[in-house]
């Protein structure tokens, strides 16, 4: 008997349910049938039994069956659930665009798997600290709890069109988009 590789089933039952816009995972429940020997690194790259995975349409049809819960991360067809390893966040957000709507400031960015996610209410941006660095690692929530983090040169672009406001009873360093604020960091720590 020929068993067919994981990745292939997977994409053959991704490719099934995908058509316009994402599959709805949110409302698939199958039974967990294991963890996968796949992993994706800090900088977006997937691997699959430790070799990176090259075609990026596969990546990306791979990245629309992602499903965050319960704290882990599983790939999920209406049939099946596997486990795999996300070593930081699951994408990586490598460019962003700044516009304007009604007098107000969007900033809508694109992940390294081709999705394109306007900033504002339900799509926040967060700022942690790296406990050894104290380095701002900053993140854009893509979808049902899924995150990218934002690459460097994309924050460094952010904090120069960054504005100190109000927040919770100081002031903060932050970013606007579709009138939503995000504090980044306390102004009184940026000298």
């Amino acid at each position: 008997m020929i068993v067919k590789p994981v990745t292939e089933s997977l994409a053959e039952a991704a490719r099934a349910v995908s058509g316009k816009g994402l599959p709805p995972v949110h409302l698939w429940d199958p039974p967990f049938c294991g963890d996968i020997d796949m992993r994706i690194a800090r900088d977006g790259t997937w691997f699959y039994l430790g070799t990176p995975i090259g075609r990026a349409p596969l990546v990306r049809l791979f990245s629309t069956i992602l499903k965050h819960e319960d704290g882990k991360f599983y790939l999920v067809t209406p049939v099946e659930k596997v486990g795999i390893t996300v070593d930081d966040a699951p994408f990586v957000a490598v460019d962003f665009e700044r516009g304007e709507e009604a007098g107000e400031p969007v900033l809508t960015f694109t992940t390294n798997v081709g999705d394109r996610v306007t900033a504002g209410p339900g799509h926040e941006i967060r700022v942690s600290r790296d406990p050894e660095t104290g380095e701002p690692m900053p993140y854009l929530h893509v979808r049902a709890g899924l995150e990218a983090l934002i690459d460097r040169k994309s924050f460094y672009r952010l904090a120069e069109i960054g504005e100190t406001r109000p927040h919770e009873g100081q002031d903060w360093f932050g970013f606007r988009s579709q009138g939503a604020f995000f504090p980044a960091i306390p102004a009184a720590e940026l000298s």
